[in-house]
């Protein structure tokens, strides 16, 4: 791919929806990682998150401060001012009382430059969404497991998988829409309920591990490139990057270990002149 010689917007997810092309979108936490995927051609990038497993180490999203959220949206916003970037909203900064959320999307908009907010929800923030449409805020709508309510699922399990559960997915999608969500996510969902939400929605769908008939895939960086302990089943295997940084980590460890680092081309030398003044001097 291209890097991006434009701005991805939200009117080009739309238009995949309507010419069947399917759109690539990937997690980053940074400027620098995000500056290299927008030259790769990503177009759609998501802070999410996961940032608290990936980036801070905790075995859950649930940890991942508003604050944290903010700042590492808006170093991926300077890296990647051409690709589409959606912010998620972390645990306990929306639902509850409906005041407080709105005021947190807001905060995070102004502040962090994102195009979009993702949301995990339930029937119960229903009124948020619209609320926040209603001032023009895009609302992508997370269904299907929502890693923030592991506590309460038991686990990291996927959705969708009974006629009943399946069921009230896709009606959750319709009342989304219906609501002014800009897109729908769906995480860990067979294929099945993906394709039904497809036919009875109008709007983008987004899969995490939600089968082919999504409109734009979403995988964790870190899980695709091996840099996590576990995999997901769902996210592709593209490559190794733990192998060759620990080879280059420990070839750093080797040279100054040797003596060979820092060599004379690493450091700075003083004119001639001003050399011969100090060594005078001591």
């Amino acid at each position: 791919m291209a890097p991006l010689t434009r701005k991805f917007t939200l009117a080009d997810l739309r238009a995949a929806r309507q010419n069947g092309k399917k759109l690539a979108m990937l997690t980053a936490y940074d400027f620098t990682t995000a500056r290299l995927m927008q030259d790769a051609g990503v177009p759609m990038l998501l802070v999410g998150d996961s940032a608290a497993n990936v980036i801070l180490g905790h075995e859950t999203t649930v940890a991942a401060p508003l604050t944290f959220m903010i700042e590492l949206t808006a170093a991926v916003r300077r890296g990647a001012p051409l690709c589409l970037v959606s912010a998620d909203m972390p645990f306990g900064s929306y639902g509850g009382e409906l005041a407080s959320g709105f005021r947190n999307v807001v905060r995070m908009m102004k502040l962090s430059g994102a195009d979009c907010v993702k949301l995990e929800v339930g029937p119960e923030h229903t009124t948020l969404v619209r609320e926040l449409a209603g001032i023009g805020v895009a609302v992508i709508a997370h269904l299907g497991l929502r890693p923030q309510s592991v506590g309460l699922l038991g686990g990291y399990r996927a959705r969708g998988r009974t006629a009943q559960d399946a069921r009230a997915v896709v009606s959750l999608a319709v009342e989304m829409q219906r609501a002014g969500a800009a897109a729908i996510l769906l995480e860990a969902v067979p294929p099945e309920v993906s394709a039904a939400v497809v036919e009875r929605t109008g709007v983008p769908v987004i899969g995490c591990g939600a089968g082919p008939a999504c409109h734009a895939h979403v995988i964790v960086m870190h899980d695709a490139v091996g840099l996590t302990a576990h995999r997901p089943k769902f996210a592709p295997q593209l490559g190794d990057l733990a192998g060759p940084m620990k080879q280059l980590f420990a070839a750093y460890v080797h040279n100054i270990d040797a003596g060979t680092y820092p060599a004379p081309e690493h450091q700075y030398e003083m004119p001639v002149e001003e050399k011969k003044k100090f060594t005078q001097d001591a």
